[in-house]
């Protein structure tokens, strides 16, 4: 008898499931988020600072260019709990397909964009002309593996759509340790420097993506991957667009506000650099941490609204809104208590440890309010809503950002009122999402009874 890794998110307790579902999509997120701290701490460690800084520095480009197609993930997984809660077999079928076949397509696209786009964004961002030439080098290496990257995050969209966050975890265990193992291998024993880690991480990104897609060709049933079976069906196609383009271009919004941030960062110099690059990466395991209970809300209110559950939607909304708060606080509060000996892993230099605290005691401190707002955008998604997210998010993270560093940053030219623009953008974004919940709960209610009622009538 074969294990079932599936989970019933329509009945029965809700916090035990949310904690079952979230934990392990957590620690994969982690994993995940691994690759990259490996690739910085070795470079720190045995290359210096300029490489710590070029690694770093391309971060927000990076996640500016692959948010889009990331945020199409989103719709596939809204979609796939739909039907899934709907019972919904060739609905998911199609989904399931048309996703794989997405991932392929925005794959290839993205090779061709990040090498191409590398060399001037990264000049248009103001990267510093000692750290330009590695920073470039890093990006275009990485983006050759964005085939293995798209395919293992649909596929795991897919996977957590059913309830499965156990076997991505898996997959990101292995792949992760190989990624450590080769970076350590082609820095150390073949000088390779930002070349050997950027080769690392595709290695890795390659080996996730073959474990899940072979997981979901060996699955029984309606989310079984056929190859002879893929092509885009319009409706499923149509319907991920629909939640999945918003929720990229909200990623992308995001991103923009960030890598102006970066440009204003690259302003004090390399050693800053370092430092924020230090920070920021330590804030990405709690910011990962949280981004599981996102993902938590997303599939649980995708999957009650295909079963028509809707007081549950309400609770689940609630429960995760807690658990986000609470895991936000607990690390946050943990990267700044232990801040300097977190920051002594990625350098050496005392210099940038103070550079990297200042960051995390603005930053980290707060991050649960950008959880909380986050898990609201979740629901709102789940219900069926994703363009007034992606409105609110540009409203109040890109354009407050933007607002803010062209009037006060410019005015008080310091670490701090740069940094301190993130906890009140999430403020202000975060009670707009929650207003927004309330108002158009019901409607999405409504919206999902009429839709059952036609398919009934068919």
């Amino acid at each position: 008898m074969k294990k079932s890794y599936e989970l019933d998110m329509c009945n029965g307790p809700i916090l035990g499931k949310i904690l079952v579902f979230a934990i392990p999509l957590m620690i994969s997120g982690i994993l995940q988020l691994l690759f990259n701290a490996a690739d910085i701490i070795v470079v720190g460690r045995f290359t210096g600072s300029q490489a710590l800084a070029a690694v770093g520095s391309t971060g927000a480009l990076i996640n500016l260019i692959i948010n889009l197609f990331i945020g199409v993930s989103v719709g596939a997984n809204v979609v796939v709990a739909r039907n899934y809660g709907a019972k919904d077999y060739d609905g998911i079928h199609g989904a399931v397909h048309t996703s794989v076949l997405t991932a392929i397509w925005g794959g290839i696209i993205l090779i061709f964009v990040g090498i191409l786009l590398a060399r001037p964004m990264l000049e248009m961002m103001g990267t510093p002309e000692d750290v330009i030439d590695l920073s470039v080098l890093y990006m275009r290496i990485y983006f050759v593996g964005m085939p293995a990257f798209m395919m293992y995050n649909f596929g795991a969209a897919i996977l957590r759509a059913i309830g499965d966050t156990k076997r991505p975890l898996y997959f990101l265990t292995l792949s992760g340790v190989v990624n450590v193992v080769l970076n350590l291998f082609f820095v150390i024993v073949f000088h390779m420097g930002v070349a050997g880690v950027a080769l690392a991480t595709i290695i890795s990104q390659a080996i996730s993506a073959f474990l899940i897609i072979l997981c979901l060709m060996k699955m029984d049933g309606p989310c079984h991957l056929d190859f002879k079976h893929l092509k885009f069906h319009p409706e499923q196609l149509k319907s991920m667009l629909r939640i999945g383009l918003p929720a990229g271009l909200q990623g992308a919004i995001f991103s923009i506000s960030n890598v102006l941030i970066q440009s204003s960062v690259n302003s004090f110099g390399s050693q800053v650099m370092a430092g924020n690059t230090a920070a920021g990466n330590i804030e990405g395991f709690v910011y990962t941490s949280m981004n599981a209970v996102y993902q938590t809300s997303l599939s649980f209110t995708g999957q009650n609204m295909g079963a028509r559950n809707y007081q549950r939607v309400d609770r689940i909304l609630f429960m995760c809104l807690g658990v986000v708060a609470v895991v936000g606080i607990v690390l946050g509060g943990g990267a700044v208590l232990f801040g300097t000996p977190l920051l002594g892993i990625y350098t050496n230099d005392p210099q940038v440890i103070a550079y990297g605290l200042q960051r995390l005691h603005v930053v980290a401190l707060t991050y649960f309010l950008c959880g909380i707002m986050d898990t609201l955008v979740g629901s709102l998604r789940g219900i069926g809503y994703s363009i007034m997210p992606m409105i609110v998010s540009l409203s109040g993270a890109c354009l407050f950002r933007v607002f803010w560093i062209f009037t006060i940053f410019q005015a008080l030219h310091t670490q701090f009122s740069l940094y301190v623009s993130y906890p009140i953008s999430w403020i202000l974004t975060a009670s707009v999402h929650a207003l927004c919940y309330l108002a158009v709960r019901k409607r999405a209610f409504a919206k999902r009874e009429a839709e059952y009622a036609q398919s009934m009538t068919q």
